[in-house]
């Protein structure tokens, strides 16, 4: 039987589900902090968002491998579908993470979407929709990257910034918490993050001028433990870096919209932030604006920030840090690697922050340099307004929000490498709540663009790379303990690499672009890669020799 929950506010009478039977079975009854911690040994589900809390997206899985990965075929494809009016102006893609558990996946999509689906046949055991004005401001598109599950419940956070908790099976709501406010442009897109007996959630929306900030919740009621602005009020640490004259802290970026990392052992979540609002405009926030650009280490108990990292001080380029933060260890060291959308590999002490070492991972940057000590010197910047001003990367960054992965055997990082460039010409705007604060008219090169799956040993040396036909990388990559990187591309491709050469072993046209991240599993023996498919989103503006691609709507798993 197929329920369908859908939440249309004071209309629709909850307690009609009461009395329905189950839909799915119970297993996310035992996923609790304990199990979450010894995820990765568990590798016949993926329970969280990189299927560990260090973020590599490794799978221990070796059934599908080097030798037989050309073997692989379609084993069922969820035709999740768009009709009727999408919220907002923005357009959407499907960019989630699928988790399964037991046999069940669970996967958000677009405008509210959760489905919880047989991870063996495709069926669709029920499925949740959120009500989200149609009017909701999004920055940026209609996308989320994925749910929670723990304690019998699935927790996802909604476009116009709401915490939902769901009956893992049946899809009914449990209870609903405002996370932001989208009258002033905030917004959700996250997967949040079970850590202990809490959830770690954070907001979008910089480019509407708002103050980011990173929550935690309580697991069970909802109730909030705590909120860590990522943007110091005057007095705070960090606020001498922010003009003391004037409001700009108070809308100054630095968003978390993207799924941090955690260290049980030094109790630490390691959050990357977005870019400074205005963007590019750096003339109303004079100074290195923290925490913008950055990764901050958050003490999960407190939310106290233990220490940070500015990756791009005074950020003239729209280069947010958001994307992962790997946890991974060499000669002893507890390090943390980070691939920033400026063109450069970080390396930093994990236990306090001290940079190890940087190298530049993509050809072209010509925006900045960054010396082996840290110290960046800007080069080129849309500094005067109304003349144009070309750099690498562009705003959409050497490597945008999707993922690495880390192959500890090998020690190599695969990175979904993208080479394009852009012209910005500042523009100044007036600040206006709830209005786009952009700092510059931004035109992304049509041609002349470049793209790989490359691998990266944790020194920063390059190993391989897998070239795509002018094109860059959009999605996350996927590494097996089999020697296979799983990667998707602009063009539809969805991609088997040998983890040790970068050769193509095997590929499958998925017909349309891919943005999201794959996640890999068992049921009864038999290992499935999933991916989700669906161009769209802000890559029509990251590619726009693409734009008017079809979407897609697919959830496409493969198997032996």
């Amino acid at each position: 039987m197929t329920i369908e929950y859908v939440d249309a506010g004071k209309a629709f009478d909850h307690s009609q589900l009461s009395n329905l039977p189950h839909s799915a079975p119970d297993v996310t009854r035992g996923v609790d902090y304990e199990r979450i911690l010894r995820a990765r040994s568990e590798s016949d589900n993926w329970l969280t968002y990189y299927g560990d809390y260090d973020g590599k997206r490794h799978s221990l899985l070796d059934q599908i491998n080097a030798g037989n990965v050309k073997d692989l075929k379609v084993a069922w494809i969820f035709q999740a579908s768009a009709s009727g009016l999408i919220a907002s102006t923005s357009t959407y893609a499907f960019e989630a993470c699928p988790l399964v558990v037991d046999g069940v996946m669970f996967v958000t999509g677009w405008d509210g979407w959760l489905w919880a689906l047989d991870a063996k046949t495709g069926e669709q055991l029920w499925r949740y929709k959120h009500a989200i004005p149609i009017d909701v401001t999004l920055c940026c598109a209609n996308v989320n990257r994925g749910c929670a599950v723990a304690n019998g419940k699935v927790y996802m956070v909604t476009q116009n910034a709401q915490l939902v908790a769901l009956d893992a099976t049946n899809g009914r709501k449990v209870w609903q918490k405002t996370i932001g406010d989208v009258r002033a442009g905030e917004s959700a897109s996250i997967a949040p993050l079970v850590v202990k007996d809490t959830l770690i959630t954070g907001s979008a929306g910089g480019e509407y001028g708002v103050r980011g900030h990173i929550d935690c919740w309580d697991l069970e009621t909802g109730e909030q433990r705590w909120r860590t602005y990522t943007v110091p009020k005057p007095g705070e640490p960090g606020s001498e870096t922010w003009p003391a004259d004037g409001e700009a802290w108070q809308r100054g970026g630095a968003n978390h919209w993207v799924t941090g990392t955690f260290d049980p052992e030094l109790n630490l979540y390691y959050a990357g932030t977005g870019n400074p609002a205005p963007d590019f405009d750096g003339e109303v926030r004079e100074g290195d604006n923290l925490y913008t650009d950055s990764v901050v280490a958050v003490d999960v108990d407190t939310g106290e920030i233990k220490w940070h990292y500015q990756f791009t001080p005074h950020d003239l380029w729209d280069y947010d840090s958001t994307m992962e933060m790997t946890l991974f260890e060499r000669d002893g060291k507890k390090l943390l690697a980070h691939f920033d959308k400026n063109g450069y590999m970080f390396v930093l002490d994990r236990t306090n922050g001290e940079l190890q070492h940087v190298t530049p991972f993509v050809d072209r940057i010509d925006w900045g340099v960054i010396t082996r000590d840290g110290k960046v010197t800007p080069r080129k910047y849309p500094d005067k307004e109304g003349e144009p001003c070309h750099f690498f990367p562009g705003p959409a960054g050497a490597k945008e929000w999707t993922h690495a992965s880390y192959n500890p055997d090998h020690d190599l990082f695969y990175v979904p490498v993208a080479d394009v460039g852009a012209t910005a010409t500042r523009r100044r705007r007036e600040f206006k709540e709830g209005m786009p604060y952009w700092g510059a008219a931004v035109e992304v090169d049509i041609d002349n663009m470049a793209g790989s799956v490359s691998a990266f040993d944790s020194h920063g040396e390059e190993k391989w790379r897998h070239r795509l036909d002018n094109l860059p990388m959009a999605a996350s990559t996927l590494s097996t303990a089999g020697d296979v990187v799983f990667a998707g591309t602009p063009a539809g491709e969805f991609l088997a690499l040998h983890s040790q050469t970068g050769e193509k072993l095997w590929s499958f046209q998925c017909g349309s672009g891919h943005h999201s991240s794959p996640s890999t599993f068992t049921v009864d023996g038999k290992q499935y890669v999933a991916v989700p498919v669906g161009w769209g989103g802000w890559l029509e503006g990251i590619v726009p020799g693409m734009s008017g691609q079809g979407h897609g709507a697919s959830l496409i798993v493969f198997s032996l």
